[in-house]
This record gives structure tokens, C-alpha cells and sequence, in this order.
């Protein structure tokens, strides 16, 4: 009995350290390092495959691009692929809906963005060319 308490008390206490040590290092860990290479600054977004209209934002974190369809930071996310040039994100906005994006960057001015999704109930499905264009203003 005794020898059993011990390995039953070794491997909760094992659990409890994987778990307490493993799983807040991956979550504090900086991901998505590829968005800040992205200058803040005015935005504009141009669909690639259309002649319409040009978007423009203030991009304060690369981040924001993510969530082009849903802004704000109440949705909840999934880092698909994390690496040197590229990012691919799913995301979930409670009751607003939710979305895949795929983010490539050509340089510190200059990414291509495919994402999709559903927003206000309807499907979407887009690929724009974002190219920073300056300052934003006050």
C-alpha cells in the first residue's frame, strides 16, 4: 500500500508539473513574431482579383490584419502556422461568426492576405494586397 500511495503521489505530482510548467510556457510564448515585423502606419487593402473599392485603416499591430471582416479583440484564436513569412490564423467571434486567414509578408510595407469566413450570417471570401502608404493620422 504504502509503495502504491508513493507512485500514485509521484505521478499526480508529475501531471501537475507538466501541465503547470508546459502548458503556460506555450501560452506565454511571443507567437506570430511575423506581424511585427509589419510597419504600424495608414493601410491601404486592394482586392487582388477585382478592380474595387481600396480599404484604408490604421494598422497600430500587425495583428489587426488577422481579423479583417471582425475587428476587435473578443474573438478567440488559433495559430495554425506560425513561420518566418507567413501566418495562418482560424478564429471564432461568438455570436458574430468567425474566419480563416492566411497572411504573407513581402516585407515591412507590404503583405498579401487571403482570408474567409462567415460575417453577419454571410459567407466571405477575399484576397487583398495590403501595402502601407504612411503615417496614420491623428
Amino acid at each position: 500500500m504504502l509503495g502504491f500511495g508513493l507512485n500514485k503521489r509521484w505521478f499526480c505530482a508529475a501531471c501537475l508539473f507538466t501541465a503547470g510548467v508546459t502548458v503556460p510556457a506555450f501560452g506565454q510564448g511571443r507567437s506570430l513574431m511575423m506581424l511585427d515585423q509589419l510597419q504600424p502606419g495608414h493601410w491601404e487593402l486592394r482586392l487582388r482579383d477585382t478592380a474595387g473599392p481600396v480599404r484604408s485603416v490604421c494598422v497600430h499591430d500587425g495583428r489587426e490584419l488577422i481579423q479583417l471582416r471582425h475587428p476587435g479583440p473578443s474573438c478567440e484564436r488559433y495559430i495554425v502556422d506560425d513561420g518566418d513569412k507567413d501566418v495562418t490564423v482560424q478564429y471564432t467571434c461568438r455570436g458574430r461568426g468567425y474566419g480563416r486567414t492566411h497572411i504573407r509578408r513581402e516585407s515591412a510595407q507590404l503583405a498579401q492576405i487571403e482570408t474567409q469566413g462567415i460575417a453577419e450570417a454571410l459567407p466571405f471570401n477575399f484576397v487583398v494586397e495590403a501595402r502601407r502608404t504612411g503615417d496614420c493620422s491623428a
